[in-house]
């Protein structure tokens, strides 16, 4: 996208209604990704600018970050006629960060037929399939020819979501019946009957409070462009695109991957957040992890005395301790997938535990022959001299390795497992909170080792 010469433009001050022209010979992912680098007042002043219905598809495309505030920093009837022309669940996106005033005058404005659209589609939590869903879908009764219902998608096609799938609904009861794709809908004979270019299996539905993993799963699943959304009496009253599950679903991963690293998930880019908000959503967790680690501390306490007789055995609790976490991350890492991915459920907990105990055994006893010849060939060519009982001192780190890394493996993979027992999101088993509570328990194992090792010789 060549906008350089348009961005010059904008900071010398040239008119919206100009800088709008230039604008115009560009995709509308470029337009919204260059109002995205702009201020909540300059991406306002060049929306006003826009004919309705170029300002309707920017505002439309859920990569806008700043569409709440120009929708309300718009005069009301242009904010209104905007949502008007917005599909219904991108309206209820952003009604649902408008401030509460601003929501009840814009929502007044808005037809009946949209007002109840949308008064619907904010009832459902957020993440379900009902606060993903649109209610602007193609549906036909099933006693409608082929041609009709071509005529009716050309009739329908600019308000519509999306037109690759067609509902056929009981003519009388108005509940769904089965789907019709696009594709066998120009197939079939202009005068056959709707069914008979429908799908030859009952329909595949989801329901308003499915969770959007399982949405995203069935679409994934069947192959969909899009999954009716129906009631408990039958009836569609929406459906999920494929688009907004995957907008949903970065959104997701995008929340998971923070509080895999030991913060609370943010719902705005990086550069929009506030500074104080960073420290709100980072502080609390560090104290959490600062705190836990405290009882490291408390450990290598107990073992002071050994540390006094032994400060070689110092030397190394940085490599045990670090491989131990290493070792809890990727179990962790490696579960938490596989349990949004449903590889695993919570009934293979001792499946998952049976396969990380050799794993975790044979990852040490790796590390373990690492570390012993690290300490011989420093010893034998005297970078450093580990004294008299090196030898038994080499052992007594690669049995260490061996302990820690296993039960790093096996902690890593099994707290996910009581997080979501619990009812906790899985990620909330971070590699921090892993790495802490290794670093803990590792204390306990190092020293334990080499008590058992090196008692009569250096201890």
């Amino acid at each position: 996208m060549n906008l350089s010469k348009i961005n010059e433009d904008a900071m010398a001050g040239t008119a919206s209604h100009a800088l709008v022209g230039r604008l115009g010979h560009e995709h509308v992912a470029d337009i919204v990704e260059f109002l995205n680098a702009k201020t909540a007042q300059e991406a306002t002043d060049v929306v006003a600018a826009m004919p309705l219905p170029w300002a309707i598809e920017v505002l439309d495309q859920p990569q806008f970050h700043d569409a709440c505030e120009v929708i309300e920093a718009l005069p009301q009837e242009k904010a209104v006629a905007l949502l008007e022309g917005m599909s219904a669940d991108r309206v209820v996106d952003v009604l649902r960060w408008v401030d509460n005033e601003a929501r009840a005058r814009l929502r007044n404005g808005m037809t009946p037929e949209t007002r109840v659209a949308i008064d619907h589609l904010l009832t459902f939590p957020e993440g379900t399939a009902g606060s993903l869903m649109t209610t602007e879908f193609v549906s036909v009764p099933s006693d409608w020819t082929v041609q009709q219902t071509l005529d009716h998608v050309r009739a329908v096609e600019g308000s519509r979501e999306t037109i690759y799938a067609i509902y056929v609904l009981d003519p009388v009861t108005r509940r769904l019946i089965n789907t019709v794709t696009l594709r066998r809908l120009i197939s079939g004979a202009p005068d056959a009957n709707i069914t008979t270019v429908a799908q030859p299996y009952a329909p595949i539905t989801v329901s308003p409070t499915l969770s959007r993993e399982e949405v995203a799963r069935t679409i994934s699943k069947y192959d969909f462009l899009a999954v009716p959304v129906v009631d408990t009496t039958g009836h569609i009253i929406g459906i999920v695109t494929v688009d907004d599950v995957i907008d949903a679903m970065i959104e997701e991963q995008t929340e998971d991957v923070q509080r895999m690293g030991g913060m609370e998930a943010i719902d705005e880019p990086y550069l929009d957040i506030s500074f104080l908000q960073m420290i709100k959503k980072r502080a609390g967790w560090l104290c959490v992890l600062f705190l836990s680690e405290m009882l490291t501390t408390s450990a290598m306490q107990v073992f002071s005395d050994e540390l006094e007789k032994a400060i070689v055995l110092a030397l190394f609790i940085p490599l045990v301790m670090s491989s131990g976490g290493n070792s809890g991350s990727q179990a962790t890492s490696l579960i938490i997938r596989a349990l949004a991915l449903r590889d695993v459920t919570l009934r293979d907990w001792w499946r998952v535990a049976l396969r990380e105990l050799p794993t975790g055994i044979v990852l040490g006893s790796i590390l373990g022959v690492i570390g012993i010849i690290r300490i011989a060939v420093w010893q034998e060519a005297g970078i450093f001299d580990y004294g008299e009982y090196w030898r038994l001192l080499a052992v007594t780190i690669g049995a260490a390795l061996i302990g820690i890394v296993t039960f790093g493996s096996m902690a890593g993979s099994l707290l996910p497992f009581a997080l979501k027992r619990l009812g906790f999101d899985p990620a909330t088993a971070s590699a921090p909170f892993i790495a802490t509570l290794v670093d803990v328990t590792g204390i306990v194992i190092y020293f334990s080792v080499a008590w058992l090792f090196l008692h009569g010789t250096i201890l």
